[in-house]
């Protein structure tokens, strides 16, 4: 019986190990964004944003995304420990109305570390 139980304890413990050693290799979530620098007034645009956070786990991994035209929330997307995104490195995309010029901002955030900041751009209404 005592085998049977320290062969469990070693595998929890590896298990755990295994968990701590890829959250050393975490990092705050960073976004990028992709859209055109000018589109016509009333076009619709497609915002794309690519999400790195290195270990996405159970218990840690990209909280929730963020994207903001003008000051005015446009998309939001919340994740948890158990409704994780796919992977590592992960692109959502978002379709716009453009009626005016228009400054995008963008922002992720690590359960445990946070973000790296936002990324912005500016799109410009062409006549």
């Amino acid at each position: 019986m005592t085998i049977r139980r320290s062969v469990f304890l070693a595998i929890v413990f590896s298990f755990l190990i295994l968990q701590l050693s890829s959250n050393a290799f975490a990092n705050k979530a960073a976004v990028a964004i992709q859209a055109p620098a000018s589109a016509a007034k009333g076009s619709e645009i497609t915002i794309r944003v690519t999400v790195t956070h290195n270990a996405n786990n159970f218990l840690h991994y990209t909280e929730w995304v963020s994207v903001m035209v003008d000051n005015q929330e446009v998309a939001r997307w919340k994740y948890t420990g158990g409704n994780r995104p796919d992977g590592e490195v992960f692109t959502k995309e978002v379709k716009y109305t453009l009626n005016g010029d228009a400054e995008i901002r963008v922002e992720a955030s690590c359960n445990l570390h946070g973000s790296e900041g936002p990324a912005t751009a500016k799109v410009l209404v062409t006549q």
